[in-house]
């Protein structure tokens, strides 16, 4: 808060101050002055106790490192700069109306400079507290494992998990790495804006979220792909699975300003064999994938190994 905000705040509470002065029937007492500017500070007090209190709440925040909590947190101080502008409002009336005869300003000045003084103090550790809660909450962003969008794994968790799978010589079970690409993306793009754009990927994340396993893993790779990791699947079984996915992208249509837009994707898919690295693994379901987009999108191409 800004020095000028400071001095509007307590021009608020002399006008208030004023108004209550001229209310009573007999001369202002300087009991009453002082009352009211006990009243008013406590008011102040308050809201700093009850809403400017984030310090210890967004250390507890990042010790946990739950974003939505110190989202929390940034709400709480937007309350906080609103209960002040509301007193601010409350209090500009008093000091234009303010009569000198029955006040002595020289005391109530002194009063005021207090009142600011505080203020100013815990406006200044409310924005620290603000400036450090947003770039925590920049870096949690950038260190989570979900993509912002669409709330599945992004490309990073999906180079920690391939890593881990592909560094183990024995294991124990086969998996399938699916990588999809949503048709015609760009025109959706510029026919009907990013945000539509935005809203597909979400639809075409949800269909696979709720359709997996609860073992198979859906990736965020970029742009308008997606990685899916089948575990514990033969063959066969992936293919109906795929299959499955392709019929529900195609057969869903999703509603974005009263038109339904109908989605289709291709999928590349590839099975993991002794020896793969991260890197092979992509870069054969990348090739499936490429067949299948020359061969009219929609469907679904295998390249093993």
């Amino acid at each position: 808060m800004q020095k000028d905000e400071l001095i509007s705040l307590a021009n608020e509470m002399c006008k208030e101050l004023s108004t209550i002065i001229e209310e009573q029937k007999d001369e202002a007492t300087k009991e009453q002055v002082a009352n009211y500017l006990i009243e008013s500070a406590q008011i102040i007090m308050n809201v700093n106790e009850k809403d400017m209190s984030s310090a210890g709440f967004a250390e507890t925040v990042f010790h946990n490192a739950y974003k939505d909590i110190a989202n929390k947190s940034l709400s709480s101080y937007a309350n906080t700069n609103a209960n002040i502008d509301k007193l601010t409002k409350m209090h500009e009336k008093t000091l234009m109306e303010c009569s000198a005869q029955h006040i002595d300003l020289p005391s109530l000045t002194s009063k005021f400079d207090e009142i600011q003084s505080h203020m100013s103090d815990e406006v200044k550790k409310a924005n620290e507290i603000i400036s450090q809660l947003t770039t925590q909450v920049k870096t949690l962003e950038e260190k989570s494992n979900l993509d912002s969008l669409t709330k599945v794994f992004n490309r990073r968790a999906l180079s920690s998990y391939l890593k881990n799978v592909c560094s183990n010589d024995n294991l124990p079970y086969e998996f399938h790495l699916l990588m999809l690409d949503i048709d015609d993306f760009k025109n959706i793009n510029d026919k009907y804006g990013h945000v539509a754009g935005d809203k597909v990927l979400i639809f075409i994340a949800n269909i696979l979220k709720k359709t997996l396993r609860d073992g198979d893993k859906v990736f965020r790779y970029g742009g308008e792909e997606f990685i899916i990791i089948l575990n514990r699947i033969d063959d066969s079984h992936c293919k109906k699975i795929t299959n499955r996915l392709l019929d529900l992208v195609r057969g869903n249509k999703l509603i974005y300003k009263g038109e339904g837009l109908r989605v289709t994707m291709s999928i590349g898919t590839t099975k993991y064999a002794k020896g793969d690295t991260p890197d092979t693994l992509i870069a054969r379901a990348d090739k499936a994938l490429y067949k299948a987009k020359k061969s009219g999108k929609n469907q679904v191409h295998a390249e093993m190994r």
